[in-house]
């Protein structure tokens, strides 16, 4: 654990074991009394799945558990046992366990650089402070080449340029020279809560202390008239975001915002952006891997008011929602397959990259996820009326 600057500590007097164990479907058998100790079952009475003892239930911060077959643990332990169900992306355990603790005591959920660093502090006090970035507006005549880079028109760039910034970090002594800075804002919209940054070299951070929780970036197309928005578009990335608009722009009217999460998922981030624009529905652009996939499903739950339990399955994702059980094929419209299931008012929308990119930054600069092999004839003329056929799905 040295080797990542989390407060483990601080969170775990924030989060309990009854707290994840009861995420996790676990309910207090209230037979077993209620004291020094409180047991927590998985399962109904004739189907218990597993049974944990919990100590200290009213003080978080010492809350262990333990089983009569001897295992035993605290709330990292039980969070490590069923990280599968809570369905965040790391590249090891306490990665995850990390983001999963966040989560639960309503923080930021930390994110890493390639090298295990964090690019921000999950302590709840920290706090944007524009003094430490210069900022200034990108030229029109001087277009970063980042953007060609990653297929990204001058023109689109111009376009955008009112929602974009070089940014420079007056304390980082290693490197002196402007990134790109995307700005986060809240529901508010009129004060910047940090910054989403991406430089060369797949370089990308956010700005020390940037809200990640309630804020997101937000390009609003309308021109400020947030009651026209009708299209609201979320994607990972604000570089995904561009390329969206770039390959779909003949379709879309101004009556649309493009909104980049910076590959974090909060309900806050969310509901925030929908306050922004009332009049407007969701869209999910998020990746075709699995996580996107989730994060749709997730902002689905969230717009329909749907409590909702999410598991891995080998063949795909289950849901457990409203008393019921269901599988899902990530390859299918999700709406459409929850209303098989439950009744849904359609809040969200899928505009998702095509299958064979992993998103849409991917989708502009011809990088499938796997090598395509050179099309015959038939093949292409099958690909063009499928490109044409593509696009919003209910």
């Amino acid at each position: 654990m040295t080797d990542y600057k989390v407060n483990f500590k601080e969170l775990k007097s924030r989060v309990g074991v009854d707290d994840v164990a009861y995420a996790l479907g676990y309910r207090l058998d209230r037979k077993a009394g209620v004291g020094r100790y409180i047991e927590l079952v998985l399962g109904e009475d004739g189907n218990r799945r597993d049974t944990i003892v919990v100590s200290h239930p009213h003080d978080k911060a010492a809350q262990t558990f333990f089983r009569r077959n001897g295992s035993k643990g605290d709330v990292v332990t039980l969070i490590r046992e069923n990280l599968n169900s809570f369905l965040v992306s790391g590249k090891d355990d306490w990665q995850k366990i990390a983001k999963v603790m966040a989560r639960f005591a309503n923080m930021p959920e930390p994110e890493y650089r390639e090298d295990l660093e964090y690019l921000k502090s999950v302590k709840p006090d920290a706090v944007f402070d524009e003094s430490r970035y210069e900022v200034k507006p990108i030229a029109e005549d001087k277009v970063p080449g980042l953007f060609s880079l990653r297929g990204i028109s001058d023109e689109m760039v111009r376009e955008l340029a009112p929602f974009l910034v070089l940014i420079r970090d007056r304390r980082n002594g290693k490197f002196d020279g402007y990134n790109i800075g995307f700005p986060y804002t809240d529901e508010h919209g009129d004060k910047v809560k940090g910054y989403e940054i991406r430089g060369h070299g797949s370089y990308k951070s956010k700005a020390a202390g940037t809200d990640s929780s309630a804020s997101a970036w937000v390009a609003d197309l309308s021109g400020g008239n947030r009651e026209a928005v009708r299209n609201v578009f979320f994607c990972e990335s604000a570089l995904d975001a561009m390329a969206f608009y770039q390959m779909n722009k003949l379709r879309l009217n101004r009556d649309a915002a493009l909104v980049s999460l910076g590959g974090t998922f909060s309900d806050r981030q969310i509901t925030g952006v929908m306050a922004r624009f009332p009049n407007a529905r969701a869209f999910d652009c998020f990746d075709n891997d699995l996580a996107g996939r989730i994060y749709g499903l997730r902002m689905m739950a969230l717009l329909e008011g749907i409590p909702m339990k999410i598991s891995k399955t080998e063949n795909g994702l289950r849901v457990e929602a409203k008393g019921k059980s269901f599988d899902l094929n990530p390859e299918r419209s999700l709406p459409a397959q929850v209303s098989e299931h439950l009744g849904i008012r359609y809040r969200m929308g899928q505009w998702l990259p095509p299958k064979a990119f992993k998103d849409w930054n991917d989708c502009l600069m011809n990088k499938p996820m796997e090598p395509m092999v050179s099309p015959n004839k038939q093949d292409r003329e099958q690909n063009l009326t499928g490109r044409r056929n593509a696009g919003l799905k209910i």
